[in-house]
């Protein structure tokens, strides 16, 4: 469950710096076509990644229940943090994606 949430919040944070107010935000200038793109698609491939571990670990009846609390939990964390703590919110999310590799190891 570890593994979906970090690819979870990681996937959702892809997509809000996909959108351009958010990408200034957070990391000054707008976002080209090609970053925005690359973005979104990376965090569409994040958020299926997630599913796919919530399955991987508990099988498809309880896999898919954990994954929506997860996709819930994540994106909680990622709108609360964004108004009062934006850089740790991009710190969590290179932080998830550094060590879901161990996550997902520590899974088999």
């Amino acid at each position: 469950m570890l593994l979906a949430l970090m690819l979870c919040y990681s996937g959702f944070t892809a997509l809000c710096l996909a959108m351009p107010r958010h990408h200034d935000e957070l990391l000054g200038g707008k976002p080209s076509v090609r970053c925005r793109r690359g973005l979104s698609l990376g965090g569409w491939f994040l958020l299926g990644l997630s599913l796919w571990a919530a399955v991987a670990g508990h099988g498809w009846n309880f896999g898919l229940v954990d994954w929506f609390a997860v996709l819930m939990l994540s994106a909680l964390a990622l709108v609360l943090l964004l108004p009062y703590c934006p850089r740790l919110a991009l710190t969590l999310a290179g932080l998830s994606l550094l060590t879901s590799p161990v996550a997902a190891w520590a899974l088999n």
